[in-house]
């Protein structure tokens, strides 16, 4: 049975490598040794899982559907063993996560910074992006979005304090063009919106009033993927700009935007640190949520 199981965590690497030399030098053996027990496996099975030439190495049909079934069992038994190889030492390796641009609190400084000098043994990379993926999948530890739009099968910790979005605008443009009472005004408003990339639809803009939520379709001025340009381009009086109340308070702070129709924009949860229900967390991953656990509400809106 452990040579069954050796064999095919030797199999899976080569499907992922697509080579045997790749392969090899990942386990530190010679390519004959992995090649030798790629043949032992095909030979057990009764049936060829790789087409190798001199030039390149593809999975048969089998290879293929084996792979597909063994890889999430060996990802899974990895995990099993790293984690208790290392839980009676501290947290060490790489982290991934991937965090949405709009988390201010979490991508402020100061609240990874003082994770990192807690856990010397860690290196993180993040990766900050709005686009919509399994984490799992992609090969990321955990992800960081608004609680709202995390799939309910994972486990969530709270990384902000509530939300709320804003509509803001400079006081040059209000001088000029009056202050809104009412969100359907914004149809006859120069307004600069937000989307996520070039072929989806721009952010439909969402208020409450009372008690029903509502959303409205502006017509943008200018749209981006960037909210830093929508704060400079609102902040230059080219209209009203709509996102996280987080994102605009520094400029709000220093009177280069002020907000409207605050009545309309209520509080909804904020930010979470969600990842896969495992009972074997890496102990790198572990000490993350224990580091945010440990935060007050008050330090996790602010940033620490």
């Amino acid at each position: 049975m452990l040579h069954d199981l050796n064999a095919l965590a030797v199999f899976a690497l080569v499907a992922e490598e697509k080579s045997f030399r790749a392969a090899a030098d990942r386990m530190g053996v010679t390519r004959s040794a992995v090649s030798q027990t790629i043949r032992r496996l095909e030979e057990t099975l009764g049936i060829a899982l790789v087409n190798r030439t001199t030039r390149s190495v593809a999975l048969t049909e089998a290879g293929e559907r084996l792979y597909v079934e063994a890889a999430p069992a060996l990802r899974d038994m990895r995990v099993a063993i790293d984690a208790a190889a290392n839980l009676r030492g501290p947290p060490r390796g790489q982290l991934t996560i991937a965090v949405s641009s709009i988390a201010e609190s979490f991508l402020s400084g100061p609240l990874l910074a003082a994770f990192l000098e807690k856990n010397p043994g860690v290196t993180l990379h993040v990766t900050v992006t709005d686009e919509e993926f399994d984490i799992v999948a992609e090969g990321y530890d955990a992800g960081v979005r608004l609680g709202e739009v995390i799939a309910q099968d994972m486990i969530a910790v709270a990384v902000s304090g509530e939300q709320r979005q804003l509509a803001v605008a400079s006081p040059d443009y209000l001088e000029r063009f009056g202050t809104p009472h009412h969100p359907n005004e914004l149809a006859n408003r120069r307004c600069i919106g937000w989307r996520r990339a070039a072929n989806v639809a721009p952010y439909r803009w969402e208020f409450e009033e009372e008690g029903r939520a509502f959303s409205v379709a502006v017509a943008d001025t200018v749209t981006t993927t960037d909210m830093a340009l929508m704060i400079k381009l609102a902040a230059a009086g080219a209209g009203i700009s709509f996102g996280m109340e987080d994102s605009f308070r520094p400029a709000i702070s220093r009177g280069e935007l002020v907000p409207v129709l605050q009545d309309f924009c209520p509080r909804f949860p904020g930010f979470f640190l969600y990842y896969p229900s495992r009972r074997n967390m890496a102990p790198k991953l572990r000490a993350l949520v224990e580091h945010l656990k440990g935060l007050r509400p008050s330090s996790r809106l602010d940033g620490v």
